[in-house]
């Protein structure tokens, strides 16, 4: 099977592209006939599955939106959320260990055995 173009006869009339006529053994050399130029993009679709997903189960296009764009809204609050709670709970734990420490270390003889009542009631509670 032949791919190519059929051949001009030289006594054939063509007609350029700014609009002239000109026989086909005439043709300017910069004009040799039709380029085609054959172009390929390959592009992946963007990922839509959890849209999808969601207005297959009859949710609608406004309840996806604003999931899109509360969600990491959410994610970034119970974030800072949690590293607020962290941070408290290590400076409880360092001020209960610095009046731990105080108390055991100025109170004498009734400071250690506060202390050490102290350490009592809170192994009994775990």
């Amino acid at each position: 099977m032949n791919h190519l173009p059929e051949p001009i006869h030289p006594h054939t009339v063509v007609r350029l592209p700014d609009g002239t006529h000109a026989y086909a053994d005439q043709l300017p050399a910069t004009f040799q006939g039709p380029q085609v130029v054959h172009q390929h993009i390959h592009q992946a679709p963007p990922d839509r599955t959890v849209q999808r997903i969601a207005l297959g189960a009859g949710v609608g296009a406004g309840a996806v939106a604003a999931g899109v764009y509360f969600g990491p809204l959410l994610i970034g609050a119970l974030t800072a959320i949690a590293a607020n709670l962290a941070m408290l709970a290590f400076l409880a734990l360092v001020l209960g260990w610095g009046v731990h420490t105080v108390v055991k270390s100025i109170g004498g003889p009734d400071g250690t055995q506060a202390a050490k009542n102290l350490a009592k009631a809170s192994r009994r509670e775990k």
